[in-house]
């Protein structure tokens, strides 16, 4: 496959996922913010600090209120992680790469931008925001449908996952760093009722509320949670599930093409120092220079990803 093609795929997958992951972050602030009255702008405020886009939004000189930001992350053009920005990439990548899609992925893709590009086409009104978020998460599900439903197991497939799983890992680990430690006021409040809110918030930013209480009935601790969305196999956005998906990836790459690259070994690292740590050896070490210890790597291994497989070649 030439490098620009599964350049193209891996990004697609990337802009995809990452469309839903603002919509579930959006979610959670809406919640939030309805709790904390006159502080809600702090809520807020964390939302652009968890997408990485602290400098891109101090640039609009814009206060940190819910319209603003909401715009901000869902229509802005002049944001390119913008939900209407990477869906628009998203598609230009999907015509980029459409003799490598079925028919379905690429009508699921194109008619997903049609609709989104028409429900962000004006300024989103409060009452409609529930809704959009909720046809934008339903959008992602109906292409990631698509893919797993029609097209083949082979290097096309492969590339699209690991861009996913990248993107996913990225979101996950910035929600458990950036939403907690931006919001809480100081280290007396950990174990505050506020401290516990904060905790609950991030579940609802991961989409994983309800399996976490299918699993652990009344013990919403923040060691729990921790463990739940780091090191618990089982749950489709911690870390561990999707890095031990990225080597299942990598490995079928490795086997297509013969070589295994820099970045397989990156990803087994990546894995291994997540299996040697339990939640209380990751405490201890600080989850905040943990999670950015993992945010590094993810970047470094993407990175490492690309010139391996030549993206821009």
């Amino acid at each position: 496959m030439l490098g620009k093609t599964a350049g193209g795929l891996f990004w697609m997958f990337r802009y995809l996922e990452r469309s839903e992951n603002t919509a579930r972050l959006i979610d959670s602030g809406l919640r939030i913010a309805l709790t904390r009255g006159k502080e809600a702008s702090d809520e807020w405020a964390s939302l652009i600090s968890t997408a990485g886009l602290d400098q891109a939004y101090a640039d609009t000189g814009r206060p940190f209120d819910q319209t603003n930001v909401v715009n901000f992350l869902l229509r802005d053009r002049s944001n390119p992680s913008s939900v209407l920005s990477v869906m628009e990439s998203a598609r230009n990548n999907a015509r980029l790469v459409r003799t490598a899609l079925t028919r379905e992925v690429w009508e699921s893709v194109n008619e997903s931008w049609i609709t989104l590009k028409e429900e962000l086409s004006g300024p989103i009104k409060e009452t409609e925001l529930p809704f959009l978020l909720g046809t934008i998460r339903q959008q992602g599900a109906l292409v990631r449908g698509a893919l797993h439903g029609t097209m083949l197991r082979n290097d096309i497939y492969n590339f699209s996952r690991v861009g996913s799983f990248v993107e996913r890992a990225d979101n996950t680990a910035r929600i458990l760093d950036v939403k907690y430690y931006v919001l809480l006021p100081s280290v007396s409040m950990v174990g505050s009722s506020l401290d516990n809110v904060q905790w609950e918030s991030i579940l609802r930013s991961a989409s994983g509320e309800r399996a976490f209480r299918w699993l652990y009935e009344g013990d919403a601790s923040a060691t729990r949670i921790a463990d739940f969305l780091i090191l618990d196999e089982r749950m489709p956005r911690s870390l561990a599930y999707c890095y031990n998906n990225i080597i299942r990836n990598l490995d079928h790459l490795t086997r297509e093409y013969g070589v295994e690259h820099p970045s397989c070994k990156m990803a087994r690292k990546i894995v291994t120092r997540l299996e040697e740590h339990t939640i209380e050896s990751i405490f201890d070490y600080g989850l905040h220079e943990f999670v950015q210890d993992f945010l590094r790597d993810n970047a470094a291994f993407a990175q490492q990803f690309e010139r391996d497989y030549r993206f821009y070649e």
